[in-house]
C-alpha cells in the first residue's frame, strides 16, 4: 500500500480528472472531493459527468453543494433493464471520453454507472481512479448487482482509493499492487461533517419533511435494495407497523421513487399513525434528520458509514454488509428482513437493553479528499 503524501516532485501539467456518477449516493460522496480537487487549480482540472440514474435525487444533491455538471447523458429510461442501462452508460459516455481525453476518471462505489464508466474508460485506456475500493460481502447476490459491480471496477481501475483497513487487505489478497493501494478513509464522512458544522453554525437552513413530535424518539428509516423487493419489503413494512403501534415512537420514511418500493410500502404504511412516509430528501434536511434521531432502520451502505460520526445506533435491513468494520466497532447490528427480528431488535434498544454505539467512527476523519488530491498527484508526478 502506498501512503498518500504531498509529491516531492516540481509541480507538472495540470491534471484533468473526470468524475463520473449517476446516483445521490455518488454524488454525495464525490461532492467534496470533487469541489477539493477544483480548489487547487494548478494542479487540477475538474469535469463532471452526470448518468442521471437517479434524476431528480441527483440534481438536488448538485445543488447543495454548488456543483453543475458539464456533461449530463440523461439516460435513465422507466423499469430499465441493467443490461439496457450498463450499454447506454458506455455507449453515451464513449464519445466524451474521445472528445475530452481526461487523465483519469474517478468513479465511486458500486452502482453500475461506476462498474460501466470504469470499462468504457478502460476502451479507451484511460486511468481510472475508484473511490470507496475494497467493499465485499463475498456473496454476488447480496447485494445485487452491487457485489459484482465493485468487483468488476477493482479489475477495471488503476488506483484503488480505500476506505478502511480491512479494505487494504481485501484488495491485497485479490492481487492489487500494493504500490496502486491508498487507504483514504471515506469522502462520504467530509461530505457529513462538512454539512453538520455548517447545520450547527446555522450557516444551513433544513426545511424537515414533517413535524417532528418532541414527546416521540424519532426512528430513521430507508429501504430500497434490490434483494428485498416483493415479500422481504413486505415483512419490513409489517415489523414498522408493529413498531410505530407503541405509541413513543416516529418512524420517517424517505420512500425511494423506485416503483418496486412505492407499490409495496405506500399500501402497507399509508395512513398508518406514527409514521410519516415523506418524498426522498435533499441532503441538508437528510442529515438534520440523522443529528434528530434516536435510531435508524436502513438498508444503506452510505448511512452506515454516516451514522457512527454522529453517534447513533444502525439496525441493518440486510442479510449481508460490506462493511463489517461497523459490526465489529459495535455502530451497526445486522437484522435482515424478519419482521420478529427487527421488531425484537428495535425494542431492545429503544427499551435501554441494548448500549449506545461507542464514539468514533472506523470509516474516516473527514480528511479523505485530501489524500485522495495527494495520491493522484504522487501517481502523475511519479
Amino acid at each position: 500500500m502506498t501512503e498518500p503524501s504531498a509529491p516531492a516532485s516540481p509541480p507538472g501539467p495540470v491534471i484533468h480528472v473526470l468524475f463520473v456518477f449517476g446516483t445521490r449516493p455518488e454524488a454525495i460522496k464525490l461532492a467534496p472531493l470533487a469541489r477539493y480537487l477544483a480548489s487547487h487549480p494548478d494542479e487540477f482540472r475538474v469535469s463532471l459527468c452526470v448518468t442521471a440514474q437517479h434524476r431528480s435525487l441527483l440534481d438536488r444533491v448538485l445543488q447543495t453543494f454548488q456543483l453543475e455538471p458539464h456533461f449530463d447523458l440523461d439516460l435513465m429510461r422507466p423499469d430499465q433493464s441493467l443490461a439496457a442501462l450498463t450499454a447506454r452508460v458506455i455507449e453515451r459516455l464513449d464519445p466524451v471520453l474521445h472528445s475530452q481525453r481526461p487523465d483519469i476518471v474517478l468513479v465511486q462505489g458500486d452502482t453500475t454507472t461506476a462498474m460501466a464508466a470504469a470499462l468504457a474508460s478502460f476502451y479507451r485506456h484511460i486511468a481510472v481512479g475508484h473511490v470507496e475500493a475494497g467493499l465485499r460481502t463475498g456473496n454476488y447476490d447480496h447485494p445485487f448487482p452491487e457485489e459484482m459491480n465493485r468487483v468488476l471496477t477493482t479489475r477495471l481501475s488503476t488506483l484503488h482509493f480505500a476506505p478502511t483497513a480491512r479494505s487494504v487487505e481485501t484488495l491485497r489478497a485479490e492481487g492489487v499492487p500494493n504500490s496502486a493501494i491508498f487507504l483514504t478513509g471515506n469522502t462520504g464522512i467530509d461530505a457529513l461533517l462538512y454539512t453538520r458544522d455548517r447545520l450547527e453554525h446555522d450557516e444551513l437552513a433544513a426545511e424537515l419533511p414533517c413535524t417532528l413530535h418532541s414527546e416521540k424518539r424519532l426512528i430513521l428509516m430507508t429501504a430500497h435494495r434490490r434483494e428485498s423487493f416483493g415479500a422481504p419489503m413486505e415483512s419490513i413494512c409489517r415489523a414498522v407497523r408493529r413498531i410505530a403501534s407503541r405509541g413513543d415512537v416516529q418512524v420517517v420514511y424517505p420512500v425511494h421513487p423506485n416503483p418496486n418500493v412505492r407499490r409495496v410500502v405506500e399500501p402497507a404504511l399509508g395512513g398508518v399513525s406514527g409514521v410519516d412516509l415523506v418524498e426522498p430528501q435533499d441532503y441538508v434536511p437528510f442529515v438534520e434528520l440523522l443529528r434528530r434521531c434516536s435510531l435508524i432502520l436502513t438498508d444503506s451502505g452510505g448511512i452506515q458509514e454516516e451514522a457512527p460520526s454522529l453517534g447513533k445506533p444502525v439496525l441493518v435491513l440486510r442479510e449481508t454488509t460490506e462493511r463489517p468494520e461497523a459490526l465489529e466497532a459495535g455502530t451497526a447490528r445486522l437484522v435482515g428482513t424478519d419482521e420478529d427480528r427487527i421488531v425484537q431488535a428495535v425494542e431492545e434498544i429503544l427499551d435501554g437493553s441494548v448500549t449506545a454505539p461507542p464514539c468514533g467512527n472506523p470509516f474516516g476523519d473527514g480528511q479523505a479528499s485530501p489524500r485522495i488530491a495527494s495520491a493522484i498527484l504522487s501517481f502523475f508526478r511519479a
